[in-house]
């Protein structure tokens, strides 16, 4: 199963669940904004995982950011889903979450 690291503040941490509902992928959803512990468990993966480190150098958070079942960190959810043949849908994502105001 999936993990997927996100908030439900995110709009593409929200058009990521909801595709993936939408398909029937099996996944774990951690709202980073929950807790602190499921905050500092992103922390540790996103400071770990060089996937995250363009992510970073451009000052967005790097969510979603999801552990496939094979160990696999990555961000980009719709390539998943379009190599699986799925169909990805688009919502109103509404505002941004990075410091430069392009997405999350």
């Amino acid at each position: 199963m999936l993990k997927v690291y996100g908030s439900t503040m995110c709009p593409d941490c929200r058009a990521c669940k909801a595709n993936f509902e939408a398909n029937g992928i099996e996944f774990e959803f951690i709202d980073i904004n929950e807790n602190l512990h499921n905050l500092a468990e992103f922390l540790k993966l996103r400071d770990s995982e060089p996937v995250f480190d363009k992510w970073k150098k451009v000052g967005d958070i790097g969510i979603p950011g999801i552990i496939g079942e094979d160990g696999e960190v990555f961000t980009d959810w719709e390539t998943y889903l379009t190599k699986k043949g799925l169909p990805i849908t688009y919502q109103d994502v509404g505002q941004s979450c990075s410091i430069t105001g392009k997405g999350c």
